[in-house]
Parts: structure tokens; C-alpha cells; sequence
């Protein structure tokens, strides 16, 4: 039992002496750890011999004892390098889609973000709808693959025109529904036109499907149709990703004879539109018509979703489209997921059909309004040098051109270490950005005192010269 006590008690010392050594290097002797413990040989065998049992050292006869390449952290964290090999080249980028969906810590004013501030939120009324959802009879059964009757019913007369809900698929939200559709219509490899800045989720879906982004210059009414039939016929995409009302970051909206024009032009092109209507419901006034009823040819696609003007874990869209195109989007989804869990559905369906739906609307439409002032007096008053692209007739968002010789990365993360949160240009552009830019959100923040604050403390780093710049004022050109 001595022995014993004095081997794990020798064993404890060079343990703690091999985490202190680098991998390969020399243990003492036996004979000079017998000399400095006091213990015999055999003792020193022994726990020399437990610590090559746990991975510590290697014993290599005629040379000595080595603390051993890796100790056991380190051991226990699996070597995953092969896997670069096996992935291959192609990359999945999160990083723009990730940033977008972080929560601010406490004490930031953030003006990016994609959904509504929690005070915004209906959240009473999302709770008893999933409650009453789930009382019904058939809350747990699986739904029809293209989603509950009701659901597309109400999709197709909220979007209206000719569309029926025989046209409409139920999808997990917007951002599942734009993955779907780049994957349903266009094929690996090939490429797919998208207006220039755009939003970033859809670049990152879209390259994640295996296909390569052509950007189409933006003006403000939005792309210019003799571009895009330029771009068309030197490329032969087969797919335009675009978001005709509100657009996002610009807040452009194309008008309808532009819409037409667009229509006509990817008609010539035997192409597809996909229309990312993601602010359907942030509109201050009346806007043109949904590019889908103006199409009598199934050439577009469009998706709308319940996510942004509600809560984000409401992941419900309807995906409107006809012909075999329809065919190829249901099967991408079943074979992918199968289809969007009922209870979400139902609840979906229920809020909808209550009274609080149309309260809650009214009351962000006016809130679109109110905060959409509040933020340019702000800029107007701390950062007059932050130019303002134009004031859109309602959405989420301001984009605004900083001045040329500013440093974009530097300002958002001096901004950031001053407490505001705002979104880079240089993620909304699918090429070499034409100068710096900030998308600055409305939504996100408490209400008018934090936006005020927030674009205080942006003024006072743009003021201080962060990026390289005295706040000159200089106008920048383009989108």
C-alpha cells in the first residue's frame, strides 16, 4: 500500500511537470528523479509507466521519457482537418445573415436588424393564437404538403389579382423560401442576375446554392430594365432575384411602368423573377401592384412572408407560382423538410383571422411613419455628413452614403465600441461596392429617444474622424 501511495504521489509531480514542459521535450532521468524524490526505481518505472497509460509521455528505450505531441485536452478535441479536403472548395458565408440576426448587448442602441423591437411585437395575441391552435382537433397530424387550405386562401387574396390558392405554397418563412426557389430554378453553376446593393440573405442563399451572383445596377426607382436585358443576354440567366417595393437597404420601389418593362423584358429572356415582397406590410401609402398580378405567363415567383411584421419564430411565407416551376418548388421542399410543422400553421391562421391582425398593422404602419422621422431628424441634427440616398414611402430601413474617404469597416466597428449597431454597405453588394454606405434600421430600436441616441453616438464617431475622415460632407455617387 506504501508503494502504491508513493507511485500516484511521484505520478502527481510529473504530471504537473509534463504540463508544464512543451510536447517533446526530456524528462529527467530515472536515476535524477530517484535522486531528487527520494524513491526507488521501481517507483519511478510505475509512474512513469501510468503516465504513458494517460498519454502524457512516450518512453523510448535508450533515449529517455518525452512528454508526449498533445496532452489530454488537447487529445480529447478530435483532429477534423480531413474535412477540408472532403468539403471541397465550395463555402457556405453566414457571416452577413448571422450578423443581421444578433441580439445587441445591453446598453447598445441597434439600428440594424431585420424584425421588429419585442415592444413592437404582438406577442399577447401570437401566445392565444398558438393556444388556441393547438386545442384543435387535428393540431398534431401532418398537414397537406403545400400547407393548410385556409393559410393559402388568405395568402392568395392578400396578394390578389387572378391568384388562387391553388397557386400558393406554404413555406418556413422567407429566407427558406428564397433558398427553395434559387435551388428549384436555377442549376449549380449557373447564374442568377440580383439588383446592386441587395440583401444579403439572398446572396448568401444564392451562392450557397451553387450558383454565381450578376449584379444589376439600381437607380431610384429601383433596376433599370435596359440593364437587365443586357444583362440577361450576356449572361443567359435563366433567374432575377428582385424586391420591387421598398427595396432593401435602398427603399427604392419600382414603379409600374417599370414593372412592365421588367416583366416583358425577362419574358423575352425566358426567365424567371423571383419577388422578394418582404415589406408588403410596411408600406405608408399606396405602392404598385405586386409584380405576380401583372403576370399572365408564370414567370414570376413571389414570396411574401408573416415573419417581419410579427415575431421571427412565426416562420411562415406563401410562395406564389404556376406551371411546372410550382411543381419543382413543392418537390424541393418535400424532399427537404417535408413540410411546415401544423401547429405553426394553425397558429398563423389563427392570428390572422383575429381582430388583433389588423390592429397590429395599423399600429407598425404608424409606427413605420413615426420612427422613419424620428431617424432622419436625427441624422439631420448628429450626422449631417451621413447623406441620406432617399426617403422611401414607408419599409424599415434609411440607406445613406457616407463620405468618400471614410473607412466603412473602421466607422461600424468604432460605432460599435461606442454603443450603436449598424449595418456595413459593403454586405448588400454581390461585387466591389461603389463607396461607403450604412443601412440604418428604424424598427429595431425601443422608440424614438434610442434612435436619437444611437445616431447620436454615430454622429460623434463620424465627427471624430473614425475612418479616416472630418465628416466633409462629400456627396458619393450611385446606389
Amino acid at each position: 500500500m506504501q508503494n502504491d501511495s508513493s507511485i500516484a504521489r511521484l505520478a502527481a509531480i510529473l504530471r504537473e511537470e509534463v504540463k508544464r514542459s512543451r510536447p517533446g521535450d526530456r524528462l529527467p532521468s530515472s536515476r535524477e528523479i530517484m535522486r531528487r524524490h527520494g524513491v526507488s526505481p521501481i517507483t519511478v518505472s510505475r509512474a512513469i509507466a501510468r503516465l504513458a497509460a494517460e498519454g502524457l509521455v512516450i518512453s523510448k528505450p535508450g533515449s529517455g521519457v518525452y512528454v508526449a505531441p498533445s496532452h489530454p485536452a488537447t487529445a480529447e478535441t478530435p483532429d477534423t482537418s480531413w474535412q477540408t479536403v472532403a468539403l471541397g472548395d465550395r463555402v457556405v458565408d453566414d457571416s452577413a445573415v448571422t450578423t443581421l440576426l444578433a441580439e445587441p448587448p445591453d446598453g447598445v442602441v441597434p439600428l440594424t436588424g431585420g424584425y421588429l423591437h419585442p415592444d413592437l411585437r404582438p406577442a399577447k395575441a401570437l401566445a392565444a393564437a398558438m393556444a388556441r391552435a393547438v386545442r384543435r382537433p387535428d393540431a398534431w397530424s401532418a398537414p397537406p404538403l403545400n400547407g393548410l387550405a385556409g393559410l393559402r386562401r388568405w395568402f392568395a387574396a392578400e396578394v390578389g389579382g387572378t391568384v388562387t390558392q391553388n397557386d400558393v405554397l406554404v413555406m418556413g418563412g422567407g429566407q427558406a423560401a428564397l433558398a427553395h426557389a434559387f435551388r428549384a430554378l436555377a442549376a449549380p453553376g449557373g447564374p442568377v442576375l440580383v439588383e446592386t446593393p441587395t440583401y444579403p440573405g439572398a446572396l448568401a442563399a444564392a451562392r450557397a446554392a451553387g450558383l454565381r451572383v450578376v449584379a444589376v445596377p439600381i437607380d431610384e426607382e429601383g433596376v433599370r430594365p435596359e440593364l437587365l436585358a443586357e444583362a440577361f443576354a450576356l449572361t443567359g440567366a435563366r433567374v432575377f432575384y428582385c424586391q420591387p417595393t421598398l427595396h432593401n437597404p435602398t427603399g427604392a420601389t419600382l414603379p409600374r411602368h417599370r414593372r412592365e418593362e421588367v416583366l416583358a423584358v425577362a419574358r423575352a429572356a425566358g426567365a424567371f423573377v423571383i419577388e422578394d415582397d418582404y415589406a408588403a406590410y410596411f408600406a405608408a401609402g399606396r405602392v404598385p401592384p405586386p409584380l405576380v398580378t401583372l403576370d399572365a405567363h408564370g414567370t414570376v415567383v413571389h414570396v411574401r412572408s408573416l415573419s417581419k411584421i410579427s415575431a421571427a419564430s412565426l416562420r411562415i411565407a406563401g410562395v406564389i407560382a404556376r406551371g411546372p416551376a410550382a411543381h419543382r418548388l413543392r418537390a424541393v421542399q418535400a424532399v427537404d423538410s417535408f413540410f411546415v410543422a401544423r401547429p405553426l400553421q394553425e397558429a398563423a391562421l389563427e392570428f390572422i383571422g383575429s381582430p388583433a391582425w389588423r390592429r397590429h398593422l395599423a399600429e407598425v404602419q404608424r409606427e413605420v411613419v413615426s420612427r422613419q422621422r424620428a431617424l432622419l431628424t436625427a441624422l439631420a441634427r448628429h450626422a449631417p455628413a451621413a447623406r441620406v440616398h432617399l426617403v422611401p414611402r414607408g419599409g424599415m430601413h434609411l440607406w445613406v452614403r457616407l463620405p468618400q474617404e471614410v473607412d466603412e469597416a473602421s466607422l461600424v466597428e468604432a460605432a460599435r465600441l461606442n454603443g450603436v449597431l449598424v449595418s456595413p454597405g459593403r454586405i448588400y453588394y454581390p461585387s466591389e461596392p461603389p463607396g461607403p454606405r450604412l443601412r440604418l434600421t428604424h424598427t429595431a430600436a425601443a422608440g424614438a429617444a434610442d434612435l436619437e441616441e444611437g445616431v447620436r453616438r454615430l454622429g460623434a464617431v463620424l465627427a471624430q474622424g473614425a475612418g479616416g475622415t472630418e465628416a466633409a460632407g462629400t456627396r458619393g455617387t450611385g446606389a
